[in-house]
C-alpha cells in the first residue's frame, strides 16, 4: 500500500473541510430557542429518564439527513424541486404551506430566543431585535454561499457554552450514562408529550429542505459524497451532543430541586442559585448564538424551498435583483420574525407549540416522499437506499406517525391531561 505525503495527507484533510458545512450548520441549527426549550423541559421534568430516546433519535437523524444530502449530491435539485416534479404540484404546494406556517412561527421563536438571552444581560427587546433583524439581513444579502457558510460555521463555536454548563451542574455521572443505554418508558401523559416534543425538536422538516439545498448551492459532486455523508454525520453527532448536555445541565439542578419552566430563558435563570452565575450566563449565551443562527436559517430554508418548488431562482451566489423572490421571502420572515417580538403580551409559548405540532403533521409526509425518491433507480442510480438504511428511516416514520396521532387525537379523547 502506497505511502502518503504529509503534503498530500494536508491537501486531503483541507479538500474535506471545505465539503464540511451543509451537514454541520443544518443539524446545528436544529438546536434553536424551541430545541433549548424543549431540552431543558425535558430534563427539568424527568432528570435523565429521556436520555436514551436522544441517543437513538440520533441514529434517526443521521440516517435522514444523509438522505437528504445524498439526493442532493446525486441528483443536484433540491428537494421541492424533486418533488414538483415527481408528486406533482397539488402535493407540493400542500407541503408549501404548512412549511410556510411552521417555519413562520419557528422564525418568530428564533428572535424571541434573541430578545429573552440578552434581556438576561440588560438589554431591552427594543434594541436588541431591531438591531438582530438588520444583522441578518445583512450577512445574508451580503455574503456568497462560502461566506455566510464560514459565518454560521464560526456560530457553532458557542454551543460549547452548554458544553461547560453541563460540567458545572456536576451531575450525578453513573446515572447520566446509565440512562444514556438503559430505556426507561413511562405512559404518563406529559412523559409522551415531552418525548414528542423532543423527536419533533430533533427532526424536522425544514431541515431536510435547507440541507439538501445547500449541498445544491455548495456544488458538491458525487464523487465527493463519502466526505458529505461524513458531513451529515458529524452533524447528527455535535448537534445531539449538545442537547445532551442541556438535557444532563438542566436534569442536575432543575429537576433535582422541582423547578417548573416553559422556556429557555427560565432555565437560564433558575441555574444560577444551583449551578452559578457562570452556567447561567453561558447558557443564556447559548441560547443567544443559537436564535442568531436559527434566525438566519429558517427565512434561508424556507426561501429555498419555496422557490424551488415553482422553479424560481435562488441561491446566496445570486444577487437579489437575480433572484427577487427568493431574496424577497428572506426578508419578509425577518420583518414578522422581529416584527411580531416588538408587539406586547404575544403568546410567544403557544406560537411554538403550534409550530411544533406543524412540524410533526409534516414530517411524515416529508420522509415518506424522501424515502420513495431515494428508492427510485431512475433518479438515484446506484446511489438507492440501503436495506438498513431503510429499515432504520421507515422505523422512525412509523414512530413519528403513532406518536403524532396520540398528539392529534388527545385533546379530543382527553385521555392525556
Amino acid at each position: 500500500m502506497p505511502q502518503i505525503s504529509k503534503e498530500q495527507r494536508l491537501k486531503r484533510i483541507l479538500f474535506i473541510l471545505s465539503v464540511i458545512g451543509p451537514g454541520l450548520v443544518t443539524a446545528t441549527a436544529d438546536n434553536d430557542a424551541s430545541g433549548i426549550a424543549t431540552y431543558a423541559m425535558v430534563g427539568a421534568m424527568f432528570g435523565y429518564k429521556m436520555l436514551w430516546g436522544l441517543f437513538l433519535i440520533t441514529i434517526s437523524l443521521a440516517v435522514i439527513q444523509e438522505m437528504a444530502a445524498r439526493m442532493g449530491v446525486v441528483t443536484g435539485k433540491g428537494l421541492s424541486d424533486l418533488i414538483r416534479e415527481h408528486f406533482g404540484v397539488k402535493m407540493t404546494f400542500f407541503a408549501m404551506i404548512t412549511l410556510l406556517i411552521a417555519n413562520l412561527t419557528t422564525t418568530i421563536g428564533e428572535f424571541a430566543g434573541i430578545a429573552a438571552s440578552l434581556e438576561i444581560f440588560g438589554v431591552s427587546k427594543y434594541i436588541s431585535v431591531p438591531l438582530t433583524a438588520i444583522f441578518v439581513w445583512y450577512i445574508i444579502n451580503k455574503g456568497s454561499y462560502k461566506k455566510t457558510e464560514k459565518f454560521f460555521l464560526a456560530l457553532m463555536v458557542i454551543y460549547i457554552s452548554y458544553i461547560i454548563s453541563g460540567f458545572l451542574a456536576k451531575p450525578e455521572w453513573k446515572e447520566v450514562f446509565k440512562n444514556t443505554f438503559v430505556p426507561s418508558f413511562s405512559f404518563n401523559s406529559s412523559f409522551i408529550l415531552i418525548f414528542i416534543a423532543m423527536i419533533g425538536t430533533t427532526i424536522t422538516p425544514w431541515m431536510q429542505f435547507y440541507l439538501q439545498s445547500s449541498v445544491v448551492d455548495k456544488g458538491v459532486d458525487v464523487k465527493n459524497l463519502k466526505y458529505q455523508r461524513w458531513d451529515v454525520f458529524l452533524g447528527a453527532f455535535w448537534t445531539d451532543f449538545i442537547a445532551f448536555f442541556i438535557i444532563v445541565a438542566t436534569a442536575a439542578t432543575l429537576h433535582k430541586h422541582g423547578i417548573v419552566i416553559e422556556t429557555a430563558e427560565d432555565a437560564a435563570k433558575a441555574l444560577q442559585p444551583f449551578a452559578g452565575k457562570y452556567a447561567s450566563a453561558l447558557f443564556a449565551v447559548g441560547l443567544f448564538g443559537a436564535s442568531l443562527l436559527g434566525a438566519h436559517i429558517l427565512p434561508l430554508s424556507t426561501a429555498y424551498a419555496v422557490t424551488e418548488a415553482f422553479g424560481l431562482e435562488n441561491g446566496l451566489n445570486k444577487k437579489m435583483r437575480e433572484a427577487p423572490v427568493f431574496y424577497g421571502l428572506i426578508l419578509l420572515f425577518i420583518v414578522i420574525g422581529a416584527g411580531v417580538i416588538l408587539l406586547p403580551n404575544i403568546p410567544l409559548i403557544k406560537l411554538m407549540i403550534i409550530a411544533q405540532e406543524i412540524n410533526g403533521i409534516l414530517l411524515p409526509i416529508i420522509l415518506i416522499y424522501m424515502l420513495k425518491l431515494t428508492n427510485d433507480k431512475e433518479i438515484m442510480g446506484e446511489y438507492v437506499n440501503s436495506r438498513t438504511f431503510n429499515i432504520i428511516a421507515w422505523i422512525t416514520v412509523v414512530f413519528i406517525i403513532i406518536l403524532t396521532l396520540i398528539l392529534l387525537v388527545e385533546p379530543f379523547l382527553g385521555v392525556l391531561k
